[in-house]
């Protein structure tokens, strides 16, 4: 019984002399392989060269410091429920007396990481954060030999203040806009329709 009208023809052609000796098959191979030998090979030795990456590369993350030192995250959350791999987790914490210079806000997170082998460095965490506490960088994700070792902890997550990183180039042009407009601060909530004139919400 048909089933369908598509048909294929198979072919059983026997095979010549030379064919069943694969000599001219290895001969190809050989060839093939030897070509390879005067080509410029496409491996870096990494660390010491390194490939060019595009400004908009997503590597490892860094808890970004406000403009006086102090850590920009508020342990709100938001970052956690973006991430499709659940990679990220939190705990926060109430600021004390005379660590103003330390926390921006009144609420901070005491603990924060980031399980490196469950990231897919999608992005979603930095678009999520209304603080923009949170970046992909340009820097490769070190090699570890200990699973332990990839969950990032803020030792390894907070910029420090004698090596700051540029992320300009993840900002958005609207929040780089917002930053133009004089008289306002920045993370503060504004009515749009009195931006120029400076007046809270």
């Amino acid at each position: 019984m048909q089933l369908t009208n598509r048909s294929k023809v198979v072919s059983n052609k026997e095979q010549s002399f030379m064919e069943r000796l694969y000599l001219p098959a290895i001969a190809k191979g050989m060839l093939i392989t030897a070509s390879h030998l005067f080509k410029k090979t496409p491996t870096t030795k990494y660390p010491e060269q390194t490939r060019p990456m595009a400004p908009v590369y997503r590597g490892e993350h860094v808890l970004k410091r406000d403009e006086n030192g102090a850590e920009r995250c508020t342990a709100c959350g938001l970052c956690a429920v973006a991430c499709p791999a659940e990679a990220i987790t939190m705990e926060s914490a109430e600021r004390k007396k005379g660590e103003e210079h330390l926390y921006r806000e009144e609420k901070y997170a005491r603990t924060y990481e980031i399980n490196m082998l469950r990231c897919i460095f999608c992005g979603l965490c930095e678009e999520a954060c209304p603080k923009e506490a949170i970046f992909l960088t340009d820097r490769i994700v070190d090699a570890e030999y200990e699973r332990e070792n990839f969950v990032y902890g803020k030792d390894k997550l907070v910029e420090k203040m004698t090596a700051r990183i540029d992320v300009s180039k993840r900002q958005t042009l609207e929040v780089a806009e917002f930053k133009k407009i004089p008289g306002l601060k920045h993370n503060e909530l504004y009515d749009g329709k009195s931006l120029g004139k400076g007046k809270k919400h």
